[in-house]
């Protein structure tokens, strides 16, 4: 059976670094199984993240060009030195490597536009590998959301013949993806649930002392009071209640929250009472997602950065009582590096020329092959 090793790299909405996850892919197609060798994670500089969260939330100036030329190349040599030190790690060169996956940094998701940044070219030059990148494009021109990809992935690694399984991933935004007993690839339904971490962050850095980057362990909302009016305004505010296909973005779900803020006559003003807010509000829009989408679910299986937001898994768990929640790890698939493995698979099926979108996820016309190719240049 064929065998390759991928390096998938992700860097979610959160911004807070780049995963690498050296997968070595077996089989091809719809028979594709994924191992991976190596988790690694690269910190941004906060220089950068800073920078990244300016681009995000329109805080740009007349030096609009330059700084976002020079964000490209940042985030782009944030992602080779991910890859470089995930291969050294590995104990592996980049000649042994099939392609590089690289999803580049959200900047905007609004479809049908979409801008995922970073520059593949370098990143081949950096790495001595050929790159697979632009993963969203394809979908968006046939018609598609460009979003959630992930759960191409998801079936190949957690369909079951028998359990209702939701894959659930606590990224700056969440998504679910639904996967029936027996699982054809058509039954596939997905979508992005709304705010996941980007809510609780946002609240850090606009309320917080100024070194809090986000809420560890959902300590604060762990103190906090849930302004229960703060989170019927946000659902009222309309995307929970849309029907799917449907994406989002983190600094849109941000606006929501602010309007939610703003019409509320008893809005909570100490920060643990807005970590909690954001935390139930998070574990609420899952829930009522789940129940949208979803026939009787077995399990949920989650991974991402809020599930380690206690706050936020205890009200979900709560919700989806006696549905036990698991995570990925108890899987096999690190729950740290799942996305990361996504992309390696998503860029296998690119080398491939399979298609890897899915029309009932993401409202495309057709599946269609995603990702561009960017040649190793020392070949």
């Amino acid at each position: 059976m064929e065998s390759r090793v991928i390096v998938g790299t992700m860097s979610g909405t959160s911004a807070d670094g780049v995963d690498a996850a050296v997968t070595q892919i077996t089989g091809q197609g719809l028979d594709m199984k994924a191992q991976v060798l190596l988790h690694h994670y690269q910190a941004y500089s906060p220089e950068l993240r800073r920078e990244i969260f300016a681009f995000r939330n329109d805080e740009v100036k007349s030096d609009f060009l330059a700084r976002l030329a020079k964000l490209g190349r940042q985030i782009t040599l944030a992602t080779a030195a991910a890859v470089n030190q995930a291969l050294t790690l590995a104990k592996l060169e980049s000649k042994d490597i099939a392609a590089v996956a690289a999803h580049g940094q959200t900047l905007f998701h609004g479809p049908p536009d979409s801008i995922q940044w970073f520059d593949p070219a370098l990143l081949a030059h950096e790495t001595n590998c050929q790159v697979v990148s632009d993963f969203r494009r394809a979908d968006l021109a046939a018609g598609g959301q460009g979003a959630p990809l992930v759960p191409f992935a998801d079936f190949l690694l957690f369909r079951h013949p028998k359990k209702n399984r939701i894959l659930l991933n606590l990224g700056g935004i969440a998504n679910i993806t639904w996967l029936p007993a027996n699982c054809m690839q058509e039954r596939v339904l997905a979508c992005d649930t709304g705010p996941g971490n980007c809510i609780s962050d946002w609240v850090c850095r606009t309320y917080g002392p100024v070194e809090m980057i986000w809420d560890v362990d959902g300590a604060g909302a762990a103190r906090g009071q849930v302004s229960h009016e703060v989170v019927d305004h946000f659902l009222e505010d309309g995307y929970v209640a849309l029907v799917g296909p449907k994406s989002t973005d983190g600094p849109a779900m941000i606006a929501a929250f602010e309007r939610a803020l703003a019409l509320s006559k008893h809005k909570p003003e100490e920060l643990n009472d807005l970590l909690a807010t954001a935390a139930y509000l998070t574990a609420r829009t899952v829930y009522e997602s789940i129940l949208a989408v979803a026939e009787r679910v077995d399990e949920v299986i989650a991974s991402g950065g809020g599930t380690r937001n206690k706050s936020m898994m205890n009200w979900l768990a709560s919700k989806m009582n006696p549905t036990p929640i698991k995570l990925t790890d108890d899987s096999g698939i690190s729950g740290a590096a799942k996305e990361a493995t996504a992309f390696a698979l998503l860029a296998a099926a690119t080398l491939d020329g399979i298609p890897s979108n899915i029309p009932s996820v993401t409202g495309a016309s057709r599946g269609v092959i995603l990702g561009s190719i960017t040649p190793n240049p020392s070949v």
